[in-house]
């Protein structure tokens, strides 16, 4: 089942800027970025040309010798059964972080060939640049980042009449009852399946769940290969422990991270790289600490206190091995780690809505926290989530009282609705926020 991404809007901006740059695609393994050019250039263009690092080694040769862009297009033109063509051929240099000629010369073809659409991806290219002191062509390249499928989109494949009314949605009221009910199955079935394309899919296919679990399970194997691959057997060694630690790490009621939590005595200088290694491959979010929401909140975080969380649900609940059964009949021992869940999936609709930074998340000493805040255009905006409907706790109210925000978002399982400065919206709906706060 096709799912269409929101990328391809993003995609579509850059083919049709008028001081177009390349493009390099960013984004963590197995979420589809090179699926994605391939479908956007079959659709917008009359011909795609794809050249992969990885599986064709060979390809790095013709960036040795020169950077010029016409030299290269001449030499890449052998390996090419289609014409390229200026405006109508889109070239995709896929697994751009094992070549570093070829990422250098994005600089050149911006420079001295404009009229060459150029599209870049890479998986582990964070990993790639600190590691190997690669330089991407900073200001000569236009770099969008790519993140799991979201719910938003998930449903746009599994309930299209569903997703196109809440699209529509005029004003802030309380939904339908039958519209609550497909939002609650289908968020359930997302939970399991998580982001990733080929899990979501087989989830939409109706595989069943063992497929599901064991197309998540090889992405963590994949992981893990990458984990030994791609640094040294030392740093191999943390990340893999760090990583697994992650569900241990959130299933505290204070997610706060822990570096005792990994192995009794670990520090912070022992696996501060381990951490900088998941962020730079995309498998984690790394969420910083703030006392104060002043503008820009990256001026009030504390580096030295943060959570972590998974790039995607569904890789989260195989990693903690947390039986779908649990999320789809919960029991009463399904508890502190339901709250993780609903967390991170919430974050996953929050990501691609901000502006290729973080949330943060804020507390008042012991007393209060709230789990993300947000910087949307000018307003700084508090988001609590609950995994239920039961919506009890104080945090949200005490940053209420502290700092009078002009909007408060809560995201649980209850109706949408818009009291006082409070916007009540159901978690599936967490994607629409920026539609929904126009309607105030």
């Amino acid at each position: 089942m096709k799912i269409e991404r929101e990328i391809n809007q993003e995609l579509w901006k850059w083919k049709n800027a008028p001081n177009r740059k390349p493009l390099l695609l960013k984004g963590t393994r197995q979420i589809g970025k090179s699926w994605a050019l391939r479908e956007f250039g079959q659709e917008h263009y009359e011909h795609v040309l794809v050249f992969d690092f990885d599986e064709h080694p060979e390809y790095k040769s013709l960036f040795e010798a020169s950077k010029d862009p016409e030299r290269i297009i001449k030499e890449l033109s052998v390996y090419s059964e289609v014409p390229l063509l200026p405006e109508k051929t889109l070239i995709i240099f896929d697994e751009i972080q094992e070549c570093e000629e070829a990422l250098n010369s994005l600089k050149y073809f911006s420079e001295k060939a404009p009229q060459i659409h150029v599209a870049a991806a890479g998986s582990l290219l964070g990993v790639a640049v600190r590691s190997k002191r690669m330089k991407v062509p900073v200001g000569k390249v236009e770099i969008l980042n790519m993140y799991p499928i979201t719910f938003k989109e998930f449903l746009g494949a599994s309930d299209s009449k569903t997703y196109n009314y809440l699209s529509s949605i005029q004003k802030i009221d309380h939904l339908p009852e039958p519209i609550m009910n497909r939002l609650a199955t289908e968020y359930k079935r997302y939970m399991v399946c998580g982001g990733m394309p080929e899990a979501a899919n087989a989830m939409l296919e109706n595989m069943g769940i063992a497929a599901v679990d064991k197309i998540l399970s090889d992405i963590l194997a994949l992981y893990e290969i990458d984990f030994a691959k791609y640094a040294t057997p030392l740093q191999s060694a943390r990340i893999h422990s760090l990583w697994h630690s992650l569900p241990t790490q959130l299933s505290k009621e204070n997610r706060k991270f822990i570096y005792n939590v990994i192995k009794s005595g670990a520090r912070s200088k022992d696996y501060e790289d381990a951490v900088m290694w998941l962020e730079d491959a995309g498998v984690v979010y790394k969420i910083q600490n703030i006392t104060k929401p002043g503008v820009p909140l990256s001026a009030y975080a504390d580096p030295n206190a943060f959570k972590l969380y998974s790039c995607d649900v569904g890789l989260l609940r195989r990693l903690a091995r947390l039986s779908p059964e649990a999320i789809l009949n919960p029991t009463s021992g399904y508890t502190e780690f339901k709250g993780a869940m609903a967390e991170n999936a919430a974050l996953q609709s929050l990501m691609p809505n901000l502006d290729r930074t973080n949330p943060y998340y804020w507390t008042s000493g012991n007393t209060a926290e709230v789990e993300f805040v947000i910087q949307h255009d000018v307003e700084i905006i508090p988001i609590e989530v609950k995994a239920e409907e039961n919506i009890s706790g104080r945090s949200l109210g005490v940053y209420n009282q502290k700092y009078s925000p002009t909007t408060r978002m809560r995201a649980s399982m209850l109706n949408l609705q818009y009291n006082g400065n409070l916007l009540s919206l159901p978690s599936p709906i967490l994607g629409w926020f920026p539609q929904l706060l126009k309607l105030r």
